[in-house]
């Protein structure tokens, strides 16, 4: 049986999740800028490392926060409610990896990315275990526009947020296959951490590994 992995990318409107989606599946990239409205899923086939595995790509719309903890919710508030009743939210807290996409221009963007990676911590799935969190800093074409020094954000989010980053430009397909398979080995050496500790992972990270069926 094929191995399902579910993927969410969130971040702030106009950061390029969608385009960081579709230039991965379909090599495309378009100017017109297209705002997300609605939760669209893509199913691709993936084969990394000699398996196939079948993913679940969720591009979900700008969330104004990401879906409390049912815990943390008052007793007079249905169980699961914030989740399950919007569509944009649902089954957001027991994804497998969650990718947090930002601008690089745009501090705003970035804010937001750091909101949502917190909420995401405090309000995940307890039986869901920890789920990998890649930052991902999109248009990196527009180097010279950034708001802030690669290094310094990238020390950030690794050494105190404890998250992979990245950083990609859509436009011009560059790091974006390199994304997804960092991503894969993210969810698969968390997966199989306890009975292979001594598993390396670096490996898998040459292009003719992992290839989109």
């Amino acid at each position: 049986m094929v191995e399902t992995l579910s993927v969410a990318v969130l971040g702030a409107p106009k950061v390029g999740k969608t385009a960081i989606i579709r230039q991965f599946l379909y090599h495309d990239f378009t100017e017109t800028y297209s705002p997300t409205e609605r939760r669209r899923t893509y199913r691709p086939s993936v084969i990394f490392n000699g398996n196939m595995y079948d993913m679940k790509i969720m591009d979900v719309p700008y969330l104004t926060a990401f879906p409390a903890n049912s815990s943390q919710l008052s007793p007079c508030f249905p169980l699961t409610h914030q989740e399950w009743s919007d569509l944009k939210s649902r089954g957001l807290r027991n994804t497998d990896a969650y990718v947090l996409v930002y601008d690089i221009c745009s501090p705003e963007s970035f804010e937001y990315v750091k909101m949502i990676r917190q909420q995401i911590q405090e309000n995940r799935a307890s039986s869901s275990g920890e789920a990998p969190i890649i930052v991902v800093g999109n248009k990196r074409d527009l180097q010279r526009q950034r708001f802030s020094p690669r290094r310094a954000l990238s020390l950030l989010v690794k050494k105190s947020w404890k998250c992979g980053y990245m950083e990609c430009s859509a436009k011009f397909n560059w790091h974006i296959v390199l994304l997804f398979k960092e991503l894969l080995c993210s969810v698969l050496a968390r997966g199989c951490r306890n009975n292979h500790s001594a598993m390396r992972l670096q490996g898998a990270l040459h292009r003719n590994r992992c290839s989109l069926m």
